[in-house]
């Protein structure tokens, strides 16, 4: 008879068949060195790349709208203190520029993610050549900047554009402000439209089928699922959308440079009719040569887009969560 065949069960985990090996004594600071530090280590670079070209250009900026810095009087270089601010409030041209630039913002921003939506919420359904369409939508925002700007301003021309062609009448795009703004305004939207679809479209996927087709069975339309189901589920995404596109719309700089006739100028227009307030920072800075007041400038543009980008996020997320 067997001795053990009454021995109590063992209770627990049976022990491991090979246990991990403790590293060697003389290795034992090497291991760890590697199991808390070596994850540091791989990403410092990042911070490394942010702290140069990133957090010190942004401090440098500062000091540099608190001092008078004029690159065609190096002799007049001195503490300016909030002078360049206060010069801020009495400027006509910044006033002008930053109405310009919240009008092309507004015309461009909502229309651009409503259309973007509408085009998802298509793409979302079952088409013949999905992958097709999908991919089509993007070719916008692949072609350059410069490529499509210019044919859209080809496309503006007064003379012999493809704009006047369809409305019938020799207007002028350049010649008035508003007619300035909805020119430069289409320009972004045909571009940035197809990338917010896809950002829209990638989330809606994630939605369960299931709750489409409860509420189809409790009778909502295709229009009701998408403002009632689609749009709150996929808040987080729109939230994203409406704070990137606030950062782009308050930094337009390239569209309403190339649709001048001489995009050197810089002026927007012959009155300032579109100029922007990146572009405006780009002449005082690079055409006057007015570093300080340029610098004091973007710092200002910098915390009107902080403030703006913040209060169109929460607008979005109470009207997200009001649906719900």
């Amino acid at each position: 008879m067997s001795l053990t065949r009454n021995a109590p069960p063992v209770i627990g985990p049976a022990p491991h068949p090979h246990p991990p090996a403790t590293p060697p004594r003389g290795k034992l600071w090497f291991y760890r060195f590697d199991l808390k530090r070596t994850p540091y280590v791989l990403i410092s670079p990042f911070f490394i790349f942010f702290g140069v070209f990133g957090l010190f250009p942004i401090v440098f900026n500062g000091v540099v709208a608190l001092r008078t810095w004029r690159l065609d009087d190096p002799d007049a270089d001195g503490w300016a203190g909030f002078a360049n601010f206060e010069r801020l409030l009495h400027d006509e041209d910044f006033w002008n520029a930053l109405g310009n630039t919240f009008g092309i913002f507004v015309l461009s921003t909502v229309p651009q993610l409503l259309i973007a939506l509408m085009v998802a919420n298509l793409l979302n359904r079952k088409l013949r050549a999905t992958t097709w369409w999908r991919v089509g939508v993007l070719v916008p925002y692949v072609t350059p900047v410069a490529a499509s700007t210019l044919v859209f301003a080809v496309f503006f021309s007064r003379d012999n554009g493809l704009a006047n062609w369809l409305i019938g009448e020799p207007l002028d795009w350049r010649a008035q402000k508003w007619s300035a703004w909805l020119a430069i305004a289409t320009m972004v939207n045909w571009k940035w439209i197809g990338y917010n679809a896809l950002l829209y479209l990638s989330a809606m996927q994630a939605i369960p089928k299931d709750v489409y087709e409860a509420a189809a069975v409790d009778g909502a339309g295709p229009w009701r699922q998408l403002w009632r189901i689609t749009v709150p589920m996929i808040q987080p995404v729109l939230i994203f959308t409406v704070v990137l596109s606030t950062i782009g719309g308050l930094q337009l700089f390239n569209e309403p440079m190339l649709f001048e006739e001489n995009p050197a100028a810089a002026t927007g227009g012959s009155d300032g009719q579109w100029q922007t307030i990146a572009q405006l920072i780009y002449k005082v800075g690079w055409k006057d040569l007015n570093l300080g007041y340029a610098a004091a400038m973007s710092w200002a543009l910098f915390l009107i887009i902080l403030i703006v980008a913040a209060l169109n996020a929460f607008v979005t997320n109470r009207l997200g969560g009001g649906r719900r």
